[in-house]
């Protein structure tokens, strides 16, 4: 049995807290509440309450995070689960997103991502601002 959890911050973060095994036969619920969560611009997955995570639960949280990267968004997953954790870094999963332990650390992730995505976009039209003025 899984229960899915949908929390929005003062910041503006979308939280997501599942609760129980994340396997074959709870994955297509996992899958449904995390592509509407997916429209969110910041998207933060706490794994603390799921005890084991199988194949089909990794390939749900990948797709999760490439639809909600499409949508212009940015995903971080936090966990205080030793063994989840492992998990997930010796499937190379922490490459691709950022894994910390705490929702905190996860959240001050998702804040530096969105000032680096953001930060490049203003630089660049600024500098087509001045070659526009000929300097």
């Amino acid at each position: 049995m899984l229960t899915i959890h949908q929390d929005e911050t003062p910041e503006g973060l979308t939280v997501c807290r599942p609760v129980g095994e994340l396997d074959a036969f709870t994955v297509s619920q996992f899958r449904q509440a995390l592509a509407e969560m997916a429209n969110g611009r910041r998207l933060l997955i706490d794994m603390s309450g799921i005890p084991f995570v199988d194949s089909a639960g990794l390939g749900a949280l990948i797709g999760a995070i490439r639809r909600t990267r499409e949508l212009g968004g940015e995903v971080a997953v936090s966990c205080n689960r030793p063994t989840l954790v492992r998990l997930l870094k010796t499937t190379g999963f922490d490459r691709i997103v950022t894994v910390s332990e705490t929702l905190e650390e996860a959240a001050a992730e998702l804040s530096r991502a969105e000032l680096s995505k953001d930060g490049p976009v203003q630089d660049s039209q600024a500098d087509a601002g001045s070659r526009s003025d000929g300097t």
